[in-house]
């Protein structure tokens, strides 16, 4: 799984002109899977992610995770992460696993989540055409692979 987690300052996915889902400060987190994923992977990023001290303290440090400061969540599916831009200019999406891969671990990855952090995860509609509206604080914008594990 791969996952672009960005510290936001507010964050709206929009779907045919309707807020799917809205928060305040906190996290949107763009996830794309390929088919070799599973429960592992799911497994190691929520607690990574949920866990990453990337929001600031009071000294202005980032020192705090989406748990100590109760951080909004919004978790987008998003298979062009997976995009090989290898040959050509067109990239290619044959990495990315098929909705029927995908759709049961993005779903898993959201209520993991949720468990784990203590409070409802935002969503947008699996292979829906969103508008994804967003303030990037800091900027702060981390990329996380679980078959690298940096």
């Amino acid at each position: 799984m791969r996952a672009v987690v960005q510290r936001v300052s507010r964050c709206s996915v929009w779907i045919d002109q309707k807020a799917n889902a809205s928060i305040e400060k906190g996290l949107l987190i763009l996830l794309g899977i390929i088919p070799e994923d599973g429960m592992e992977d799911i497994q190691w990023l929520v607690k990574k992610i949920g866990q990453m001290r990337i929001f600031n303290d009071e000294k202005g440090v980032m020192n705090l995770s989406a748990i100590d400061v109760n951080a909004g969540i919004i978790v987008v599916s998003q298979f062009t992460l997976h995009a090989s831009t290898r040959k050509g200019n067109r990239p290619s999406y044959i990495k990315a696993a098929k909705p029927e891969i995908a759709i049961p671990l993005y779903e898993k990855f959201v209520d993991d989540l949720s468990l784990f952090c203590g409070k409802e995860v935002g969503t947008g509609k699996f292979g829906a055409d969103m508008k994804v509206d967003f303030v990037n604080d800091g900027p702060v914008t981390i990329i996380i692979d679980s078959k690298i594990k940096e």
